[in-house]
């Protein structure tokens, strides 16, 4: 694991530096979701790729721009899932965005899910690993390695609050529950990008992240290998919780195809306990 995890910080850097030399507009091509691709996508796709084919202990890698399973290694013990830059649309205006990487071993489900981590491209590059039983741990870009700065973790109720999915087709329930925040005085952080506002969520206590099923991604828009199993990791680690509009851990999630999607909702213990409530949820 110290190896993918070496591996990842090396990624890191050289993500940071396309972001910051390459050509931002669009290829001629799509992802499997049917999104047009950013150049920096396919850029920073072939970087991860790259990256992992040398490592023993790879077996596969799945990626969010690319369709089914790349083989690497056959005597490999693990699948990498990895968004391999999250919210790149944002990059031409300047604002922070990310990778992420879930690990498994064995099959694509999320109780076989082993170690996630997540990169920030902002200001600063930071890198959050988090494993079993431990509390996910921050580290800061110091030149060219990576600094441990601490331990991540959540409060039993935080302050902000980030609203993913377009409101006017939001479903009633939870329009009242978004709402039933901001009267609470909760602050409105959203980018638009997962992994910055799910940052700053852990990074200052707490809060919560939301993007439900709409009325026009009923099942939501976030990839379940990708991004909402290896947050959710992420969020359980730290002390918060992670579930679906039904009230299912998103640990629990078992995919059927690799580019399935699933309502999810990141928080505190005080945020979920509140959406539970107002969802009709069972505790």
């Amino acid at each position: 694991m110290k190896t993918i995890f070496e591996t990842i910080k090396t990624i890191a850097f050289e993500i940071d530096n396309a972001i910051k030399t390459s050509d931002l507009g669009y290829s001629n091509s799509e992802n499997s979701s049917g999104e047009d691709q950013l150049k920096l996508d396919v850029q920073s796709d072939i970087i991860i790729e790259k990256a992992f084919a040398s490592v023993s202990v790879v077996k596969n890698l799945v990626s969010e721009e690319k369709e089914g399973v790349l083989e690497l290694n056959d005597l490999g013990t693990y699948t990498i899932c990895y968004d391999p830059l999250d919210g790149s649309s944002l990059v031409d205006v300047n604002l922070s965005v990310g990778s992420i990487f879930g690990i498994y071993e064995g099959e694509l489900k999320g109780s076989n899910l082993v170690a996630s981590a997540y990169v920030v491209y902002g200001p600063r590059i930071e890198l959050v690993i988090a494993e079993h039983n431990q509390k996910p741990v921050l580290y800061r870009a110091v030149g060219n390695t990576f600094k441990e700065i601490g331990t991540v973790t959540l409060g039993k109720k935080g302050k902000l609050n980030a609203p993913g999915g377009t409101q006017a087709h939001w479903s009633d329930v939870h329009k009242k529950y978004i709402d039933a925040l901001f009267s609470d005085g909760y602050r409105l952080r959203y980018s638009g990008g997962m992994v910055p506002d799910l940052h700053q969520i852990l990074l200052k206590g707490g809060g919560m992240f939301s993007y439900p099923g709409t009325t026009d991604k009923p099942n939501g828009k976030l990839r379940q290998l990708f991004e909402v199993i290896p947050f959710a990791f992420m969020y359980e680690q730290a002390g918060g919780q992670a579930i679906d509009d039904k009230g299912m851990r998103l640990m629990e999630l078992v995919p059927s195809h690799p580019h399935d999607t699933s309502p999810c909702f990141f928080g505190s213990n005080s945020e979920i306990l509140k959406l539970k409530e107002l969802y009709g949820m069972k505790n």
